[in-house]
């Protein structure tokens, strides 16, 4: 059986953190592990990550420290996993469906397969059941990391030892390493990847990467910068 670590980090994420636990606890695969990497957080992070540590059943795995941001955070976990395959999920986000992690073990079954992805959905924090936009990965290729355009990050499994061969995400960027990292697999070292036409989860809106003008342009850079940095022309 497949194994699949899930890879969480948090910072002071009390707020949404539950609804991301619950999430995972609902999962009807079990044969996983739950990596939480906590950036040494001052609210009551660490008192929630304690009391759903059991719940776990020995599942879940845990350190909190200062580090880098939240890239050497993923980098980190992805270090700590014993699984075959990696996702991540961040600590505002959770899994409306209870079938998820059945569907990834599934669709590595086929051994040519050495990446997957889907759609998530978006909603609004103040309303979880409503859905602001939906992201629809079904059209992506390769190619049109040109343009700007990459497959849901958060819906993105991969075999383990893909990082260790392609490489892990690079944590001098601020929002787009998970950009730059789909660039070197997905494009320069052409991973062969499926598409799940299904929604992995909701992402509440305001994160990192869709808040405000700011971040947009940093965002704008790093794309570019991703692409130059990959031999790609955009």
């Amino acid at each position: 059986f497949m194994k699949i670590s899930l890879i969480t980090v948090t910072f002071n994420s009390a707020s949404t953190l539950r609804d991301t636990f619950e999430s995972v606890l609902k999962q009807e695969y079990v044969n996983y592990e739950y990596i939480v990497v906590d950036g040494g957080s001052k609210d009551t992070t660490v008192d929630l990550i304690k009391e759903y540590e059991p719940l776990f059943n020995g599942r879940m795995r845990w350190i909190s420290e200062r580090d880098n941001g939240m890239y050497d955070g993923i980098n980190k976990g992805i270090r700590m996993s014993t699984g075959d395959v990696v996702g991540i999920i961040n600590s505002d986000d959770f899994y409306h469906r209870t079938d998820i992690f059945n569907l990834i073990a599934e669709a590595f079954e086929d051994k040519a397969i050495q990446a997957i992805y889907g759609d998530v959905r978006f909603v609004n924090p103040d309303n979880l059941q409503k859905t602001v936009r939906y992201y629809d990965s079904s059209s992506f290729k390769p190619s049109k990391f040109r343009w700007g355009w990459m497959p849901a990050h958060p819906s993105f499994f991969t075999y383990r030892e893909n990082f260790e061969r392609y490489g892990y995400y690079k944590e001098d960027y601020k929002i787009a390493a998970d950009y730059e990292l789909l660039i070197r697999h997905l494009y320069v070292n052409k991973v062969p990847y499926k598409y799940l036409p299904v929604d992995f989860l909701m992402m509440r809106t305001g994160g990192k990467s869709t808040s405000g003008l700011k971040s947009t342009i940093v965002l704008n850079k790093e794309i570019v910068r991703a692409c130059r940095e990959n031999g790609l022309w955009t």
